[in-house]
């Protein structure tokens, strides 16, 4: 009898305890986080039906859609003539998420008056592969 007066003892001191640690207030209550579909920002192509117009010592830019994660990457094709490249840079499309893909933005220095063409080739991620699998040619008007 003394064994099962001291267990219950223990019990009820345990259970006491217990409640004491026991928060009063509930956590409040979170709603899982809602998937937005956020608008995509990127910025517009050039459109290689329209010519590029730009004055002689001045740069322009070409801007052409782009996926890096494929593997291709867009490269001159041919000879610059009355234009020099100065530099091309990967815009990724917003919000930024595995796979999507973007712009490279390529930038030219018109250097004589004239006309010319600029052409840039879509290469795949072969290294043996010589020939673009795709061509954009853009026609420049320089003044």
């Amino acid at each position: 009898m003394k064994r099962f007066a001291l267990l219950l003892a223990f019990l009820l001191i345990l259970s006491i305890s217990c409640l004491a640690l026991t928060p009063t207030e509930e956590p409040p209550i979170t709603s899982p986080p809602t998937l937005t579909s956020e608008p995509v920002m990127r910025i517009a192509t050039t459109d290689p039906d329209q010519p590029i117009e730009a004055q002689a010592r001045e740069t322009f830019e070409i801007v052409i859609d782009s996926n890096p994660s494929t593997g291709y990457h867009w490269d001159i094709v041919g000879e610059l003539n009355g234009v020099e490249f100065v530099s091309t840079e990967y815009t990724a499309d917003e919000p930024v998420m595995p796979g999507s893909g973007g712009v490279d933005v390529w930038t030219f220095k018109a250097v004589s008056a004239g006309q010319t063409e600029i052409t840039l080739g879509s290469y795949p991620p072969d290294p043996n592969v010589t020939e673009p699998a795709q061509t954009v040619t853009f026609n420049i008007v320089i003044k």
